[in-house]
């Protein structure tokens, strides 16, 4: 090894870097507040639900910038259900 190198070991530095991280990231006196929880819940459909209004805008979009794809999956989308037993 030479002088002023460092010694090669990748796997041991990376462990305790994400050891360290993941124990900043947990909380030391985690409380389990009802409201919290409803909170979080409430908070999690509104994001939900705003990231399904912007998927179903970009679709649209999206099949108005390209229609003979929006189209011919339009046909295979037919094509499915009617070949569909049920």
């Amino acid at each position: 090894m030479a002088d002023g190198e460092q010694p090669r070991n990748p796997g041991s530095r990376g462990v305790s870097d994400a050891r360290d991280a993941r124990d900043a990231r947990e909380p030391q006196g985690t409380t389990g507040d009802v409201t919290d929880a409803q909170e979080s819940d409430a908070a999690r459909r509104r994001r939900r639900a705003q990231f399904l209004r912007e998927l179903h805008e970009a679709k649209q979009l999206r099949d108005r910038v390209q229609p003979r794809r929006a189209r011919a999956a339009r046909m295979r989308q037919q094509m499915r259900m009617r070949t569909f037993r049920w």
